[in-house]
């Protein structure tokens, strides 16, 4: 059993739409194919996996150093101790070889979107959804058959207003879901919270409204924001100061009571600690935002979630970001607290499987093999091709 080819390339997100701090008019995502000797129904199992979104391609780094150790690596050395499947955690050891310490997103997104697509190929061999794979792994087996999911919205696009805004908000309630989250600091505080007054009257209640400023305020601007937020009570408001900047963030957190939701722009276990040791997070309300294949990909993800339980956290205030079916499989393995969603949002990698159903803010899984891209079939072309070449 071996991996014989890793492949990556890099597609276009082609989108207009922005938040308080860039436009996505130039992003890229790296999709991976991991392919294996492994044969099911007459095919090598090939395992799928990108990068989420608002991260670039990765793939000089793939291709200059991670895809050439695992390829170098003796076959057997990559495989679990039964010898019938990967290891993905030898994987990981294999592509952190000669790695310095730190400087975690040079190397994190590429890293984890391979080990992320390794994950696939191991699941798809076991001929199980990731999920539940995960599931015996980091959960004791409790597998969960529909999650919470919210979803996230409210750009500042091309004459887009208040009035648009609602429609949209209608448009997603109508779709099922009961949480919407909207973008603030892109504009001024005032036009700002006349945008959430206004999302308000739509979702009719404050603990189904979140904000996102998306790391894009300075500390004047960011204790504003808290200050004009304060009464509306929202389910959290995300990502107010720079990833790293802890003391501002605990700052806030001093005189914002509300939820806080941040994490997502941090890449490594070490960063996940500090956020909640030095940032002011207070575990019985605020929320981490993990982006799974964009920090060196699920095995590691397990030992953040045990850091983060050896320090009182539980699993319930763990929302990965990234709107699809990776961190789909990763919430519904681990238990987590739910999910996101970016319906229509970022072309072919936005949303779940096609025939996936969102009801009451609750999202329905697949028992597809794998992560299940599969039944995303624009998506799965894409991926297919890349094999096929």
């Amino acid at each position: 059993m071996r991996i014989t080819d890793i492949r990556e390339v890099a597609i276009p997100l082609n989108s207009t739409i922005r938040n308080a701090v860039f436009d996505f008019s130039e992003m890229t995502t790296s999709v991976v194919a991991v392919v294996t000797d492994v044969i099911r129904d007459g095919r090598p199992v090939v395992g799928f996996a990108f990068n989420s979104t608002g991260r670039y391609a990765c793939g000089a780094q793939m291709r200059d150093r991670l895809i050439p150790r695992i390829m170098k690596a003796a076959p057997e050395s990559l495989l679990n101790e039964a010898g019938d499947n990967f290891d993905p955690e030898k994987i990981l050891s294999c592509m952190m070889q000669r790695e310095k310490p730190g400087g975690h997103t040079e190397r994190s997104v590429a890293v984890g979107t391979i080990e992320v697509a390794v994950w696939d190929a191991v699941a798809k061999i076991h001929e199980r959804p990731l999920h539940a794979v995960l599931a015996d792994i980091y959960n004791g087996g409790q597998v969960r058959q529909v999650i919470p999911c919210y979803v996230g919205g409210g750009w500042y696009a091309p004459n887009k207003g208040i009035p648009e805004l609602q429609d949209e908000i209608r448009n997603r309630l109508q779709q099922g879901y009961t949480t919407m989250k909207i973008k603030v600091g892109g504009a001024s505080v005032a036009e700002d919270i006349a945008r959430v007054e206004a999302s308000l009257k739509v979702v009719g209640s404050s603990d189904h409204l979140a904000v996102d400023a998306n790391a894009g305020l300075n500390s004047e601007r960011a204790l504003a924001y808290a200050k004009a937020l304060k009464p509306y009570q929202l389910r959290w408001f995300e990502e107010p100061t720079d990833p790293l900047d802890f003391a501002l963030l605990s700052e806030i957190a001093s005189v914002y009571p509300s939820p806080i939701g941040t994490g997502e722009n941090l890449f490594s276990t070490q960063d996940i600690h500090n956020l909640v040791h030095f940032g002011g997070m207070r575990k019985d309300r605020d929320i981490i935002q993990i982006d799974v294949p964009q920090s060196y990909g699920i095995v590691q993800f397990g030992r953040t979630v045990k850091m983060l339980e050896s320090r009182g956290w539980g699993r319930h205030s763990i929302f990965p970001h990234g709107g699809n079916l990776m961190t789909l499989a990763i919430v519904a393995g681990f238990g987590l607290g739910g999910c996101e969603a970016y319906p229509g949002t970022f072309g072919i990698f936005a949303g779940f499987a096609d025939d996936s159903n969102v009801e009451n803010g609750q999202l329905s899984l697949s028992e597809r093999p794998g992560i299940g891209f599969e039944g995303q079939n624009i998506l799965y072309e894409v991926m297919r091709k890349i094999v096929s070449k």
